[in-house]
């Protein structure tokens, strides 16, 4: 069975090794057909804490390293400068 892989924002850098990552999808409402937005956060592995908040990164499926961190850091597709997060 293949893996999954996300692309998400970070953020939240919850605790040593561990980021928080919101994945938005965008979907068809049912009833209205207009394009909704749906967001879901994910806790990714970051063995080297190489990522900040504001980073947009990819992660993929691994095997459960913990109670809800089930996906690890597979690249960073974007960094964020210092002075634009804010």
């Amino acid at each position: 069975m293949p893996k999954r892989e996300i692309q998400g924002t970070v953020i939240k850098i919850a605790g040593d090794k561990t980021a928080t990552v919101l994945v938005e999808r965008k979907v068809l409402h049912p009833r209205y057909h207009k394009t909704v937005k749906r967001f879901k956060k994910y806790l990714i592995h970051d063995e080297n804490n190489l990522i900040s908040e504001g980073d947009t990164v990819s992660a993929i499926e691994c095997r459960p390293l913990s109670k809800r961190k089930k996906f690890r850091l597979l690249k960073v597709l974007s960094k964020v400068e210092k002075g634009e997060l804010e």
